[in-house]
């Protein structure tokens, strides 16, 4: 069965990394999208970054410059690397896969069939 499991959240202060990853089972994440979206309390889910097959990369503008996806495919495992946090960063973050292998743009949840459980990022100052 296909399962996306997130893990490397935790709690950091203004300006530190984080590094989370996103271990996939069932389906080869280099020929499918792969996604980062977040979610704070109360708020829509937006999108962070994406990496899709032909490891073409987007970033949402708050994310330009600070956070970087890229995958292992080897370890079937997509990773987000998220540095200069800010508190404003703080949400759940989630991995998401689109059924298709190319992402253009940073595209809406909707797009995408298969989501992780999430893992929480806070940043406080």
């Amino acid at each position: 069965q296909v399962q996306l499991v997130e893990s490397g959240g935790g709690s950091v202060q203004v300006g530190e990394s984080l590094r989370l990853a996103c271990a996939v089972s069932g389906f080869a994440i280099r020929t499918k999208c792969m996604a980062w979206f977040r979610q704070a309390p109360g708020k829509e889910r937006e999108g962070v970054a994406s990496i899709d097959s032909t490891t073409t990369r987007i970033y949402a503008r708050f994310a330009q410059g600070r956070f970087s996806i890229s995958r292992d495919a080897a370890q079937n495992t997509v990773y987000l690397e998220m540095n200069s946090l800010k508190p404003e960063d703080t949400a759940m973050y989630y991995c998401a896969a689109r059924p298709f292998g190319n992402c253009a743009k940073m595209e809406t949840p909707e797009y995408f069939n298969y989501w992780g459980q999430g893992t929480q990022v806070t940043v406080s100052s």
